[in-house]
C-alpha cells in the first residue's frame, strides 16, 4: 500500500499553479479540481460564488478538511494616457513583490500578457529620487502591455477596462528536492489533499469518522471559510506555515498552529492533532503566527459555526511573494493528516 504518493502530488502541485486563479477567478482551478475528484470516484459539490467540496465517506461526528486555491493578484484601477496600466493589488501583494513580474490580464475579448513595471524604469532616463523611491501602486507602478498599444484609447480597443483581473507568472521550479514558486500557498497544501484523497480512494479505505474535503476560491480576501459543508463538528485548514526568526515552523517538518492574528485554535483539537503525530512518529512543531496571519478557519468562526477549529500546514520561506519549500515539509504534513483521519 503506497502510503505517499510523491509523483502524484508534485503533480497536482505543478497542474495547480499552472491555472491562473486571481481571488474572484475560480472557474477553470474549479473544473479541473471537480474532474480531478470524479476521476477519483467522489461525487464534488458546488457553492454558488465559487468552491468544491466532496464527502469522502465515514460516519459521524464530520470533520472538513479545508485548503484554498485562489491567488493573490492584480486588478486594472485604470488606463493611463500612455495605455499602461494602473492596478491594485487583490489581497496582499505589496508592490515590490509584484515589480518586474511577466503578467496576463484577462479581459472580455481575450488574454494579454505584460510586466510589471515602474513608470518611470531606466535608471539612465529617471532622477535618482525617483528612481529609488519604493515601489507604490498608486504612484509609480504600471503594467506595460505586450502589445502595440501607446494610448487609452488602442489599450481599450483590445477589450481591456477597468476591473479587468491580472495574473502573475508562478515561475514553478525545484532545486533537488527544494521547491520554489508563487502561490505554494496554499496550491501545496491542496495539492497535498488532493493526494490524501487519491490513497483513501484507491485503497477503498472506510473511514472511521465521516470526512469532507473542501477546496475554497476566496481566502485571500477574508471569506473562504464563511461557509463549510453543514454537517461539520470540526475544521481543520491546511496553509502555509512562514518560516522566520521567531518561528519554529521548518522547511523540512509539518506545523500544528497554535494561534494566528485573530484567535488561538481550539485547544484539545490541537493536542489530537499533536498526539496523533506524535503516534505516528511525523515530524512536527508547533507554532505562532501574530502579523497579519489567517486562515480560512477564522471566516467560519466569525460566521457563528459552531465547531473546533485547527490549522497544520508545510513550513514555507517567504509568503506573498516568491516562495520556497521542501518535499519533507509536504510529506511531513500528509503524514500527519493521515495519522489523524485513520486513527
Amino acid at each position: 500500500m503506497k502510503t505517499f504518493d510523491r509523483d502524484y502530488m508534485m503533480t497536482q502541485l505543478k497542474n495547480l499553479l499552472a491555472i491562473d486563479s486571481t481571488s474572484g477567478q475560480f472557474r477553470e482551478i474549479q473544473d479541473y479540481v471537480a474532474g480531478e475528484m470524479t476521476r477519483l470516484g467522489y461525487k464534488p459539490q458546488f457553492l454558488r460564488k465559487g468552491g468544491v467540496w466532496c464527502d469522502l465517506g465515514g460516519e459521524g461526528h464530520s470533520l472538513c478538511l479545508l485548503s484554498h486555491l485562489d491567488d493573490i493578484g492584480l486588478m486594472v484601477r485604470h488606463i493611463y494616457p500612455d495605455g499602461t496600466l494602473k492596478v491594485v493589488p487583490v489581497g496582499g501583494l505589496r508592490a515590490s513583490a509584484a515589480e518586474h513580474e511577466n503578467v496576463r490580464v484577462y479581459s472580455r475579448k481575450g488574454v494579454y500578457t505584460g510586466t510589471v513595471q515602474r513608470v518611470s524604469p531606466s535608471v539612465h532616463t529617471t532622477p535618482a529620487d525617483v528612481y529609488n523611491a519604493p515601489a507604490d501602486y498608486e504612484h509609480n507602478i504600471c503594467i506595460l502591455l505586450d502589445e502595440d498599444v501607446y494610448s487609452a484609447a488602442e489599450t481599450r480597443a483590445l477589450g481591456i477596462e477597468t476591473g479587468d483581473l491580472i495574473a502573475l507568472d508562478p515561475h514553478f521550479t525545484t532545486a533537488g528536492d527544494f521547491i520554489k514558486s508563487r502561490f505554494l500557498d496554499d496550491k501545496a497544501c491542496s495539492a497535498v489533499q488532493l493526494t490524501l484523497m487519491k490513497y483513501i480512494a484507491e485503497n477503498h479505505i472506510t473511514l472511521p469518522r465521516n470526512v469532507t474535503a473542501y477546496f475554497t476560491f476566496y481566502e485571500e480576501i477574508l471569506h473562504g471559510g464563511s461557509w463549510i459543508p453543514p454537517q461539520t463538528e470540526d475544521l481543520i485548514a491546511l496553509d502555509i506555515a512562514p518560516v522566520g526568526p521567531e518561528q519554529t515552523s521548518n522547511e523540512h517538518k509539518a506545523t500544528i498552529f497554535a494561534k494566528d492574528s485573530r484567535f488561538p485554535y481550539h485547544v484539545e483539537l490541537k493536542e489530537e492533532l499533536m498526539q496523533a503525530a506524535d503516534k505516528a512518529g511525523v515530524d512536527y512543531v508547533v507554532d505562532v503566527f501574530t502579523p497579519g496571519y489567517g486562515t480560512d478557519c477564522d471566516p467560519a468562526l466569525q460566521a457563528g459555526y459552531d465547531v473546533r477549529h485547527a490549522a497544520v500546514g508545510h513550513g514555507c520561506r517567504a509568503t506573498h511573494g516568491y516562495e520556497r519549500t521542501h518535499i519533507d515539509s509536504l510529506q511531513q504534513l500528509y503524514g500527519l493528516l493521515k495519522a489523524y483521519i485513520l486513527g
